[in-house]
């Protein structure tokens, strides 16, 4: 089966297109820098030719809430127009646990959109709503940071590892559609505060987590639920522990 991962160098990326080619599956890995862009349309049509299951994974180079708009939009569009004219059998999105809970945070307002036009597309899809990536902890302690003091919200947060992100997305794309949403998360819940301060003292960084109810998650306001699925969801098998264990350096 041919399956082309739009992003499919990226953090993610990378890790589905090995997975599904160790799978026995023709896979193309498109990126502007491979020639297929779908904010100018360049190369689309050639990578889709014969393309039964199309991997959405594209992110904005731009978080700023105009910017990012424009771009799942444009995006979404020449896509889902490139994949209608060449016969794609299965759309795959990679979305966001809460998008439609958290209206005043800009990028989430932009991945509901996305969310739209696939639904309205008239294409078989399976949209995966997933919650934060353990890999981008990090970044989130660095945007929460005020000197020394990291603010969190005490909201609860279930991050899963791109390990299981991709086995799951790998699985979700041989499968047939679901023309529903699919949420996933890591195994271990716990407030968001808490799993920062952990994660931090892990790597020795001295900075201090304080729970804050007013601090903001990328500009959004965060209720206790806002960031966890409410319902049933698939759940990864990589715990906290286990993956940071793999992710830090070995002594």
């Amino acid at each position: 089966m041919k399956i082309i991962v739009i992003g499919g160098t990226g953090l993610i990326g990378s890790k589905l297109v090995d997975k599904l080619r160790e799978s026995g599956h023709e896979v193309v890995a498109a990126s502007p820098s491979s020639g297929v862009n779908t904010i100018t349309g360049e190369g689309l049509a050639e990578a889709l030719d014969g393309a039964q299951v199309v991997v959405d994974l594209a992110n904005s180079p731009s978080f700023e809430d105009k910017a990012v708009l424009e771009f799942f939009e444009t995006s979404g569009h020449n896509l889902l127009a490139a994949e209608a004219a060449a016969g794609v059998r299965h759309h795959v999105a990679l979305s966001i646990v809460g998008t439609d809970r958290t209206p005043d945070n800009g990028y989430f307002r932009a991945k509901v959109a996305q969310e739209k036009l696939i639904e309205a597309s008239g294409i078989p899809y399976t949209i995966i709503r997933s919650t934060q990536f353990l890999e981008f902890l990090v970044a989130i302690a660095a945007s929460s940071a005020d000197g020394n003091v990291v603010r969190l919200s005490p909201g609860l947060f279930q991050p899963i590892a791109a390990d299981d992100v991709a086995a799951i997305v790998a699985d979700v794309a041989l499968a047939p559609p679901r023309n529903g949403i699919v949420e996933i998360a890591g195994p271990e819940r716990a407030p968001f505060h808490e799993i920062v301060a952990r994660y931090l003292k892990a790597v020795g960084d001295p900075r201090e987590v304080v729970s804050d109810p007013e601090a903001r998650y990328f500009g959004g306001r965060v209720e206790e639920r806002s960031l966890v699925p409410l319902g049933e969801a698939r759940l990864g098998r990589i715990g906290f522990d286990e993956w940071l264990s793999r992710s830090l350096p070995q002594k």
